[in-house]
């Protein structure tokens, strides 16, 4: 018994030695650590994408953000280290796998609710031999906005030439037809008129809006009376209005004046002041008034006609868009004039906003600057009516 305690011991001795021995050794070899990945920028790819237009994201070999440009950041594509849009981190990936690059176009939705979401075009490249990528994002939302609005545009204009040019052809072989017939000779006559007239005023409207739709500055700016831009679109209207015995009244404050271009102006309130008389009933009124409004002169046309639904009201300064196309056809218009109104209140750094119920009427307010930055106001004792001439 005694001889075998004496051979376990023996071995459990042998054991702790060479364990000790083998510790020793270990702890005399060097220590191999795994070599360090380089993960920084150089300086001169640093400075690169400091001047870049584009979104710029520069991501690991673990698909975390080394940098990421300030405009990546306000687009809600980068969140701390981290890239939100999935589409780009996949792409990332297969890019970082074969080092192709790749481009695409994404979609990101808006970072607050009810914010319209934003279209990049995007170019995924590797970067160096180091598993990093980079990631360039191109804003394309206004591109195709202005795409979308041109399509229409040309849509939309061909529409509305081909239906008069269409009745002029078809009005002309009608009276070829009826040479014979001079009462017949009057009225398609009279009817080719009217058509001609509709083509005329397209036309017009047409030159005017892409006169003022570039947002360009007003070529030679200066003080307009506001009581001689009143009376003149009144006097343009009178016949219009005469035709259906509606009665034209200027009223509000006088010596108003702001700056800008008097026929520009008088345009837009031509166009205010045709579209009151066209969607008024017979026997009714359209007043003008002007007052001071601080820095502001605001100017308001209304009337006591049929009134625009609420659910119209946001879209009826768009071109072409009619509430009851019909009616607007049936009255000459264009679709044009409230279009035309929005971007001469704009070129002049003013607005046009509009009040209008059912069956009550409509309130259409032209804002613009005052001339000399003051609105100077003074009090018109009666209000002048500018019956329409009969």
């Amino acid at each position: 018994m005694n001889e075998l305690l004496a051979s376990f011991a023996a071995m459990g001795g042998f054991l702790v030695g060479t364990l000790v021995m083998m510790a020793i050794r270990r702890q005399s070899e060097p220590v191999r650590e795994p070599e360090p990945v380089d993960d920084s920028l150089s300086p001169g790819v640093a400075s690169v994408l400091a001047v870049l237009p584009s979104s710029a994201v520069v991501l690991d070999r673990e698909d975390r953000v080394l940098r990421a440009s300030s405009a990546a950041r306000a687009y809600g594509l980068v969140r701390g280290d981290a890239l939100m849009a999935a589409e780009l981190l996949a792409l990332a990936r297969k890019v970082r796998r074969d080092g192709e690059i790749r481009e695409g176009e994404i979609e990101v939705p808006g970072r607050k609710f009810g914010q319209e979401s934003t279209t990049f075009a995007v170019r995924v490249a590797p970067l160096g031999s180091t598993g990093q990528v980079l990631v360039l994002a191109e804003d394309q939302t206004e591109r195709l906005r202005v795409e979308a609005v041109r399509r229409d545009f040309v849509a939309n204009v061909s529409h509305e030439l081909k239906t008069p040019v269409g009745a002029l052809s078809l009005l002309a072989e009608t009276i070829q037809d009826a040479a014979e017939d001079p009462e017949a000779v009057n009225r398609f006559a009279g009817r080719m008129q009217h058509e001609a007239a509709r083509l005329t005023y397209l036309v017009q409207d047409l030159i005017t809006l892409s006169r003022i739709q570039g947002a360009e500055a007003i070529p030679t700016p200066g003080p307009v009376p506001v009581d001689e831009a009143v009376h003149e679109a009144i006097d343009r209207c009178n016949t219009k209005a005469a035709s259906k015995d509606i009665t034209l009244v200027a009223g509000g404050t006088e010596g108003l004046n702001v700056w800008g271009d008097d026929e520009l102006l008088v345009t837009a309130l031509r166009n205010l002041i045709d579209n009151a008389v066209a969607y008024s009933p017979e026997h009714t009124r359209v007043v003008v008034s002007a007052r001071p409004a601080g820095e502001a002169v605001e100017v308001s046309v209304s009337d006591q006609g049929i009134g625009i639904p609420e659910g119209a009201q946001e879209r009826i300064f768009e071109r072409f868009f009619r509430v009851d196309a019909a009616r607007s056809r049936a009255t000459g218009g264009t679709g044009l004039g409230l279009a035309i109104v929005k971007h001469v209140a704009v070129a002049h750094g003013g607005e046009v906003t509009v009040w209008s119920k059912e069956g009550s009427g409509s309130t259409f307010t032209l804002r613009l600057p005052a001339f000399g930055g003051v609105a100077v106001a003074v009090p018109r004792t009666t209000s002048t009516p500018l019956e329409a001439a009969t």
